[in-house]
């Protein structure tokens, strides 16, 4: 996997990613805990509502930024939004009302959303041999994976001897050194792709191979599942910590740091995972996982707020557990997920086609984060109920639409990618 490294414009590009995801890990913690300096017991509900800002950024603004820079240079482009984001970074520490919050997370997404889809269809052209590419995608999940680990593990050591204002600054040092990192790379001459589609026949591309995909339709259904049990950690760990718990900031930091490692235990096997149950499997393992995960964040939410579980900090405990099941899970329907995604696109339609699986599974969260969020602020154990329905009925339906492809057939990823461009 690390051999793709031996390549410098990808071990640049990669470095560019980890350190920009470094700076954003500690971005979640620091907000967190300025929503609950804002807002006090309501916190989740300022988070929750920025959160559904950050959505409607990433569904609203990736496709319009896909096809609007499609034909201009990559390098640009890259650089210009961590030099956005580097500067909503510096502006957040003097933010005094949830408004401010809002309008700065709106900005700072829409630039991730044109970043992140840009970032990732370059590193086809980077890598052309299909074998390379398949190890960058792993070795980008591992990174997603780390960074939720060590970027919740530095926050809890730095929150020790600074305040949290100061990890906004960490969080500008990540989006300088990305600029940078891109802009010293050699990336690749673009190459002439034929005819150029008008923007708006480019604009609903993406989404058509998904209608048209009954992988990708899977996939739809996997991605409201990782929605629902991402929602509940995001949102809501800084209520359980703080408010249901009664623990310090560290907590945060810990509750954030379990979900990473319950991500990392699986990346490093989905490859022996993959190959033993193949993808469809694998993701649907995952969905159960999650499910599973939620199902025992539901139990520790109703018996916490008894105040049974929080006597003897027992609940804190099993609540992390659950937290680590939800990181297991979101990596097993994530990671082997691009598989799907590259087999059902062409090099043609690529960018579209991810751009749309970036738009249309952070959608989920425009549903999801509302319920942990503003559900949460009212009744907490109403919302993590209502999180596991939405769960349970996703996963229950990919189960039975997938079913038909596991029983007949020796494979259960399509083997050759169809060209939906005509």
């Amino acid at each position: 996997m690390l051999q793709v490294l031996r390549n410098p414009t990808y071990a640049k590009l990669f470095a560019a990613q980890v350190i920009a995801l470094l700076g954003t890990g500690l971005l979640t913690v620091a907000l967190g805990l300025l929503a609950f300096d804002i807002a006090g017991a309501a916190a989740g509900s300022v988070l929750g509502t920025a959160l559904t800002i950050k959505m409607v950024a990433y569904v609203g603004v990736a496709p319009l930024i896909a096809a609007v820079v499609d034909r201009l240079p990559k390098k640009a482009v890259l650089i210009s939004a961590d030099l956005i984001r580097l500067a909503i970074a510096l502006m957040l520490p003097f933010v005094t009302d949830a408004w401010q919050i809002y309008v700065l997370v709106f900005v700072l997404q829409s630039a991730s959303a044109t970043f992140t889809p840009a970032f990732q269809s370059l590193i086809p052209s980077v890598l052309p041999e299909p074998e390379d590419y398949t190890r960058a995608l792993s070795l980008s999940r591992l990174a997603y994976d780390l960074e939720a680990l060590l970027s919740p593990t530095i926050a809890a050591a730095l929150l020790t001897v600074i305040t949290y204002n100061n990890l906004f600054v960490g969080t500008a040092i990540g989006f300088t050194c990305s600029a940078l990192l891109v802009l010293f790379s050699r990336l690749p001459a673009r190459t002439d792709d034929g005819p150029v589609l008008p923007f708006w026949q480019r604009l609903p591309l993406g989404a058509k191979v998904f209608a048209r995909t009954p992988t990708l339709r899977f996939l739809m259904l996997t991605n409201i599942v990782v929605a629902a049990g991402t929602a509940i950690v995001l949102v809501n760990s800084v209520v359980y910590a703080r408010g249901v718990f009664g623990l310090g900031d560290q907590a945060l930091a810990l509750a954030l740091a379990c979900y990473g490692i319950g991500s990392l235990i699986v990346a490093v096997n989905i490859p022996w995972l993959v190959g033993k149950l193949g993808v469809i499997r694998t993701m649907i393992t995952g969905a159960t996982v999650i499910i599973t995960g939620l199902v025992v964040a539901v139990a520790i939410t109703a018996v916490a707020i008894t105040a049974v579980a929080t006597a003897n900090g027992a609940g804190w405990f099993v609540l992390l557990g659950a937290w680590v099941l939800l990181g297991m899970g979101t990596s097993l329907v994530n990671t082997p997920s691009s598989r799907l995604l590259a087999d059902a696109s062409t090099p043609a339609n690529r960018n579209l086609v991810y751009t749309a699986q970036f738009a249309l599974s952070h959608a989920c969260f425009l549903i999801t984060y509302p319920i942990a969020g503003w559900l949460g602020a009212a009744n907490l154990t109403e919302a993590a109920i209502a999180l596991l329905v939405i769960a349970a009925a996703a996963g229950t339906a990919a189960v039975v639409f997938a079913r038909p492809r596991l029983l007949h057939g020796g494979t259960d990823t399509p083997a050759v990618a169809v060209d939906h461009n005509r």
